[in-house]
């Protein structure tokens, strides 16, 4: 299988001096992936959007690193949350000699990738994988900037115990890396608040699925106060359709994965307020949320559309990866690699520093529910 890399063209009067300039400059490479096929290629551009936002921001401003002006250059891979798709693609990143990746978007790409990535020392941020099982496997190389399933899910699991007052749950998983591990955490995070909750289904779809009419029939029997889903929204938002056609009227948790602002069209007239609860990995609190603000402002005029939700993430990966190789003054992997491991970096998602795994530090969470079609924040945790 043969892949094009997508090199993103430079704004303006950066392309023109990039063209009759680059031979004086030295070119630092930042490698972008996720879909832009499939299912959740909304997801994916919105990753690369973000990705976007921050290369040409640097190279408007003349970044220097080690005293020299550099110009970056934004090498854009499609995986298609395909795994093999996923693996084929670091190759040709490493082959391509990036200084730095920026990905993977789901944990199922993520993970396998990670392997060539260390194998090569090249340092990888990932905006948005969060199974745990990612920063679990000795790689030097891998980091994130969001907080993990066990947080994410766990979360999820206490909040519907204590907040929503939830007893009888129902979960659901997509078996990917990412469904199946956030789904876990969530039944670790009930059980532990209360020894009184009970799962009483436990289902099965895919990532591609559009018919969940027997899983939820059977559901449905079993009466839950809360359906949790572990996967993306675009599997979510025709579940939701189907539980209102079924009568199942159960409230809908789930992950970073369905808590975006396009969860609103796919789920339709599915949708009533209030019936979805969900988390984001990250979130800002009071101070900082005037910069987060003005980021979704700048990008929409920019592209035209709203944040779906990794862009802002994705954007301070780039970012924070950058402030290792200034700190460093290189570019080189192997010797900006120490600062990123011990970087404190204020980004528009938060201040981003790393544990021993590559785990961020201060993993905070955003709680949010859907009403009249937009997306409501509920609360911010630690």
């Amino acid at each position: 299988m043969q892949f094009k890399t997508r090199m993103i063209p430079l704004a303006g009067a950066i392309a023109f001096a990039f063209a009759s300039a680059a031979y004086a400059q030295e070119v630092v490479k930042i490698g972008e992936v996720g879909p832009l096929t499939g299912p959740i290629a909304h997801l994916g551009k919105d990753n690369e959007n973000g990705a976007i936002m921050a290369i040409d921001e640097l190279n408007a401003k003349g970044t220097l690193i080690g005293g020299k002006k550099v110009v970056f250059q934004l090498l854009a891979e499609d995986d298609g949350s395909d795994p093999k798709q996923g693996t084929a693609v670091a190759q040709k990143l490493v082959d391509e000699k990036v200084n730095g990746v920026i990905g993977h978007l789901n944990s199922g790409t993520t993970i396998p990738a990670s392997k060539i990535y260390f194998e090569a020392g090249i340092p990888q941020i990932s905006p948005s994988a969060t199974n745990p099982k990612y920063t679990l496997q000795g790689f030097n190389t891998a980091f994130r900037v969001v907080a993990n399933d066990g947080q994410l899910g766990g979360t999820l699991g206490r909040y519907a115990v204590q907040n929503l007052k939830a007893q009888k749950f129902a979960v659901i998983d997509d078996r990917t890396a990412y469904g199946q591990g956030v789904a876990e955490e969530f039944i670790k995070g009930v059980k532990a608040k209360s020894a009184k909750s009970e799962i009483v289904a436990r289902q099965f779809t895919t990532d591609k699925a559009t018919d969940f009419s027997a899983i939820l029939t059977s559901i449905k029997a079993k009466n839950p106060d809360v359906v949790f889903f572990g996967g993306m929204d675009a599997v979510a938002g025709p579940m939701l359709r189907q539980m209102k056609q079924l009568g199942l009227h159960a409230k809908l948790m789930g992950g970073d994965g369905i808590c975006t602002e396009g969860l609103v069209a796919l789920a339709g007239e599915g949708m009533s307020n209030g019936q979805v609860t969900c988390a984001e990995a990250g979130g800002v609190e009071e101070a900082q949320k005037k910069g987060m603000e003005d980021f979704k402002a700048a990008y929409k005029k920019k592209f035209g559309v709203e944040v779906q939700i990794y862009a802002p993430y994705v954007y301070d990966a780039v970012m924070t990866m950058v402030a290792a190789m200034q700190k460093a003054g290189s570019a080189q992997p192997a010797k900006y690699l120490p600062e990123l491991a011990k970087i404190h970096y204020k980004g528009v998602t938060g201040n981003i520093a790393f544990d021993s795994k590559g785990d961020m530090k201060e993993g905070t969470l955003t709680l949010y529910t859907f009403k009249d079609g937009k997306r409501q924040q509920l609360a911010v945790m630690k």
